[in-house]
């Protein structure tokens, strides 16, 4: 005769069986695309080999509405960031990457998605400062009709991003004080009078300021005063140096940096891999 514990024991098992397969009847006998992942159950693999504490003080669909609106959030993202990629990768005559654009636009669609009250443009700025500074690397999207507004044009990285004004920009920081581009996803926001020397010589031109939305990737933009401006060191075959800004040909800027300013979007890449496997809007999508 079994003790009562052991009794205890085989309901228990039984009661742990029922619940799995009302799971499993309920949320995976749907075709696999529309399954949700295990891990976004709150299910690690430990609990699936050892069917411990799986269930314990929780119902075990408890999360499940959370986690497929976040799934489904993602897949958005990355849907409308692959049909970006398929509608303008034929007009960007060079990347330095594969994953450049893909990247750009997975940031742009993830922000987009988790703050929709601050992307009021539908603009991107995006720069490709894998490539040197003798290269056009800079383009303007419109987003909501995937098309190019302007591009390739050349950009100016920081002067202390490469030791010389015609390299590959290979050094990146947010450090105050580095006159280093600092790569990521950036706001733009308000317009301003710009001034700047080049040369030993004073020039005005219009500003853009920019808000850096990467985290300790460039969130220091402001205080660095790192903004999107014209400068005359800027040619159609030649980027300068700046003290990290993102600047371009002055009669350029004043047509597209009104575009862009109060809630366009701006990314800087570069294939660095360190910023590459850690930008959060990289990965958010």
């Amino acid at each position: 005769m079994k003790s009562r514990k052991s009794r205890g024991l085989i309901q228990a098992a039984v009661a742990a069986s029922a619940a799995l397969l009302f799971v499993g009847s309920d949320a995976y006998s749907r075709a696999p695309e529309a399954r949700p992942a295990l891990s976004a159950l709150g299910i690690s693999g430990t609990d699936r080999a050892a069917g411990t504490g799986l269930w314990e003080g929780m119902d075990p669909l408890a999360n499940l509405p959370d986690s497929v609106g976040a799934i489904s959030s993602r897949s958005e993202s990355e849907a409308s960031a692959e049909r970006a990629v398929e509608a303008l990768a034929s007009a960007v005559r060079r990347l330095s990457h594969p994953r450049a654009l893909h990247d750009a636009f997975a940031s742009y669609f993830a922000f987009k998605d988790a703050h929709p009250e601050r992307v009021r443009k539908p603009y991107l700025y995006f720069v490709d400062y894998g490539l040197p500074a003798t290269t056009p690397r800079g383009y303007v999207f419109d987003m909501s009709s995937l098309k190019v507004v302007d591009g390739p044009f050349t950009v100016a990285h920081g002067r202390g991003s490469v030791a010389n004004s015609e390299g590959i920009p290979t050094r990146f920081s947010n450090r105050p004080g580095a006159a280093t581009t600092s790569l990521g996803l950036y706001v733009a926001q308000e317009l301003y009078a710009f001034r700047g020397t080049a040369g030993g010589r004073a020039y005005r031109s219009i500003g853009l300021r920019l808000a850096g939305m990467s985290g300790k990737f460039n969130d220091n933009a402001r205080m660095r005063g790192v903004v999107a401006h014209g400068a005359p060191y800027v040619t159609e075959s030649r980027a300068g140096r700046s003290e990290g800004c993102p600047a371009m040909e002055q009669d350029r800027a004043k047509e597209l940096l009104p575009k862009l300013s109060n809630g366009g979007l701006v990314f800087l890449f570069a294939p660095d891999s360190g910023w590459m496997a850690s930008d959060p809007w990289v990965h958010a999508g």
